[in-house]
């Protein structure tokens, strides 16, 4: 059973903007904190982004000022709004809890590129 399902990546030029979804079911969503991760080629992946319940955010100094999470309770989707980028966004991105995090999901790929 998917339990949560990226989207909204693709292939973008520097400067352009893109906003990631998250669908996640109930179960893993409802009253949790959830977070956006990233994995470039060759590097772990790692938390860029936390919105918690109540929708307080936290950032990664890498993203900061750049990047805007947001979530949709009665939808049980996070988004990622992901404006101003470079080539080094590029990575596979995803989301789950933002701890004790569930199965993952496939991700969605974000290239930026000329």
């Amino acid at each position: 059973q998917v339990q949560l399902v990226e989207s909204g990546g693709g292939l973008v030029q520097p400067g352009g903007s893109l906003r990631l979804s998250c669908a996640a079911s109930g179960s893993i969503f409802s009253g949790q904190a959830m977070g956006w991760y990233r994995q470039a080629p060759g590097k772990q992946r790692g938390m860029i982004a936390s919105i918690t319940s109540g929708g307080s955010t936290n950032y990664a100094d890498s993203v900061k000022g750049r990047f805007t999470i947001s979530r949709d309770n009665a939808k049980n989707t996070v988004y990622l709004q992901m404006n101003s980028l470079k080539p080094e966004h590029t990575a596979v991105y995803y989301c789950n809890r933002a701890c004790s995090r569930a199965s993952w999901g496939q991700g969605t790929r974000v290239t930026v590129s000329s």
